[in-house]
């Protein structure tokens, strides 16, 4: 496919570049000849899009794997374990990630009178094949960000137009969800931003169900939809995952980190960081970091 080379080639060249003087706040572009072991991350909402070579993103026992061509979409913050699955030097892994903007998707929901989507059934992640109308416009974006001239007229437009495409797209109820004030989605928005401000404190859910507006049954129901964990395990999984990077920063500093991210016991830390991610906390910053790139 053209548009799939063409985005593969915009994304290679602005990996290159140390400096981006025009630039989608938040965007980004990736790109490795390694494959890599599996790193935590918090995700925003956003559309990660595949140019060339496969990843796999896991969210508590829910396994996504998406290769070039195809994207993921995350609707809310989620703490969730990725790896590249696919690089090498000859085809390296080249990737990019677009924020979602809920301002944008309800001005558009607003102005264009799209259907609100009923709140059904759905998850904080989808994936799917990206479209070629979709590629385009991201290629378009990119083309602009090597043309600092144009960039503040055109790219506006042009985000717009990507989050249209996403809106009336496979997964446009999904997306449209976003947008909706009293949505699903927006209510477990809601919960995550409220727990990723206290993640290191001990939580009490009916404080949580009464700061975004439901009864603690509705709210439980909403989150594990959503999320596919409790609000007590998302809490314990975005702890771990926090923890995890900072380790590997200081992969010797363990009962201090633990710590931090809310841990009184060491032995629990070690305990459930390990269960989570295979290997106690001082192996598996230590593996980590000696396969960091330049370690």
């Amino acid at each position: 496919m053209r548009t799939l080379r063409e985005l593969a080639e915009c994304i290679a060249r602005l990996s290159e570049r140390t400096e981006h003087p025009a630039w989608v706040p938040g965007m980004t572009v990736f790109a490795t000849p390694r494959v890599t072991h599996p790193l935590g991350d918090v995700t925003r909402p956003v559309l990660a899009l595949i140019a060339q070579g496969a990843k796999r993103t896991v969210l508590a026992d829910r396994v996504y794997d998406y290769q070039a061509g195809q994207y993921l979409i995350a609707t809310v913050d989620l703490p969730v374990t990725a790896q590249i699955t696919r690089a090498s030097g000859s085809e390296p892994f080249l990737g990019l990630g677009l924020p979602l903007r809920e301002t944008l998707i309800a001005q558009l929901l607003l102005e264009t009178g799209a259907p609100r989507s009923a709140d059904g059934p759905g998850t904080g992640i989808v994936t799917g094949d990206a479209e070629e109308e979709l590629l385009d416009a991201v290629v378009r974006l990119l083309r602009l960000v090597e043309r600092p001239q144009d960039f503040a007229v055109l790219a506006p437009g042009v985000e717009r137009e990507i989050h249209w495409r996403l809106m009336t797209g496979p997964h446009g109820a999904t997306i449209r969800r976003i947008g909706v004030a009293d949505s699903r989605v927006s209510l477990v928005g809601q919960a995550v931003r409220w727990i990723g401000q206290r993640y290191d404190r001990t939580i009490r859910i009916a404080d949580l169900a009464e700061a975004v507006g439901v009864s603690v049954p509705t709210l439980n129901r909403h989150f594990r939809a959503v999320t596919a964990m409790s609000p007590v395990q998302y809490q314990k999984h975005l702890r771990l995952q926090r923890a995890r990077i900072q380790l590997l920063a200081a992969p010797e500093d363990i009962a201090a980190v633990g710590h931090a991210v809310g841990y009184d016991s060491p032995s629990q830390f070690s305990r459930e960081y390990r269960r989570l991610f295979g290997a106690p906390p001082g192996r598996d910053a230590l593996r980590l970091h000696a396969a960091a790139p330049g370690s």
